[in-house]
């Protein structure tokens, strides 16, 4: 019984960070809503979840910011501050080291497969295909 509440705050606490991923989010705001210390929260997340409250941060900000540069026509900094990210400068160079190119050639690539230079590629490709593409150039 109490490693199934032990989850339900951890649930709680994955939640928040989900639903509040562009907001600056300290270890300890976190920890709060699962109503855990944050050396524990840290602790038991990683274990359950096989990866820390700031990876999965992380890697849901990312996430987010290559769904908006396929489908949205924000710019870069644009991009960069919707997901959470006050500096452009570390949100490229992550974003370069996660995903293996920059988000301008991230978005470049995607564009270059559209068939009207004017038309925006929403517009024009199958999203299907889109992130197709795009998870190989990740590899």
């Amino acid at each position: 019984m109490a490693a199934n509440n032990r989850l339900k705050r951890l649930n709680t606490g994955r939640d928040f960070i989900a639903d509040n991923y562009q907001t600056p989010l300290s270890l300890s705001d976190i920890a709060k809503c699962s109503y855990m210390s944050p050396y524990h929260f840290l602790r038991v997340f990683k274990d359950t979840y096989g990866e820390t409250p700031n990876e999965f941060l992380t890697r849901l900000r990312l996430q987010q910011a290559k769904k908006m540069l396929i489908t949205e026509n924000y710019s870069i900094s644009e991009v960069c501050e919707k997901v959470g990210y006050s500096s452009l400068g570390s949100f490229s160079s992550l974003f370069l080291k996660r995903v293996g190119v920059a988000p301008t050639v991230y978005r470049r690539k995607l564009w270059a497969l559209s068939s009207e230079a004017y038309c925006f590629p929403a517009q024009t490709i199958p999203a299907c295909f889109a992130y197709k593409f795009l998870g190989k150039l990740a590899n």
